[in-house]
């Protein structure tokens, strides 16, 4: 981390130094430009691949909500866009202490669990949330001195499947779904099918970028839907 902001901080001296050895520059870098000097392309793709798959976590959530009214009804809140605009606030982390701790993978499994009395919902936003975040290192920005693990980003893709497999057969003692999400029909309605598609789309794209870019191997795990567990992605330090 200090040799990181060491580093931006030397590039973004370089304007300076080089006005000591010539003539004024003709304008002042704009914030935007200067911010971009610590930045090479494939930095400019994680950060494009990770607003998608977090504009599609709020969509879904928002869709999840409007589907199952019952779960953000169980909280004190006055409608389901103030539990989501708590849900996306990047200062909480996606830790919350309705969730007992629980982050990640283990508030996923939370909103499938038949003792729980919580928001399903939240749990499970929440969870998906945590553990992409987890995925990139906690960050939300890239430089030149980071290095996403692409292992992180194939088992998040993975885990997605997993808990979209879940949403449309993981069931209550009463034999109903937990949460509402796909209906078959008529008329269809695959669009939280599509949604959950467009993240595993965008974090196996870029675990092959990052792979290619590090020389590393991504170990590729196979499992039936029916008896698959959530895979490990260590926490960021």
């Amino acid at each position: 981390m200090i040799f990181r902001r060491c580093f931006i901080v030397a590039m973004l001296m370089l304007p300076a130094a080089c006005a000591t050895h010539g003539s004024s520059p003709k304008s002042k870098p704009s914030s935007f430009e200067a911010t971009q000097l610590g930045k090479n392309d494939i930095d400019r793709v994680c950060e494009v691949h990770r607003q998608e798959v977090f504009a599609s976590l709020r969509l879904v959530a928002e869709k999840m909500y409007r589907r199952n009214p019952r779960e953000w009804k169980k909280s004190n809140a006055t409608g389901p866009e103030e539990i989501v605009a708590r849900l996306f606030n990047p200062a909480a982390g996606w830790r919350f202490v309705e969730l007992d701790g629980r982050y990640g993978v283990e508030a996923i499994q939370l909103a499938f669990r038949a003792d729980y009395q919580g928001d399903r919902v939240f749990a499970l936003m929440a969870g998906l949330s945590g553990m992409v975040h987890a995925a990139f290192d906690g960050k939300s920005e890239f430089y030149m001195t980071d290095e996403l693990d692409p292992q992180k980003l194939y088992n998040a893709a993975r885990n997605v499947e997993i808990a979209m497999w879940k949403l449309s057969n993981d069931r209550g003692v009463d034999g109903s779904l937990f949460l509402l999400s796909n209906e078959a029909g008529p008329p269809a309605n695959l669009s939280y099918e599509r949604e959950f598609g467009k993240m595993i789309g965008n974090l196996d794209t870029l675990s092959i970028v990052v792979a290619a870019r590090s020389d590393r191997t991504v170990v590729k795990v196979l499992q039936a839907m029916a008896s698959a567990v959530f895979l490990p992605i260590a926490i960021f330090k």
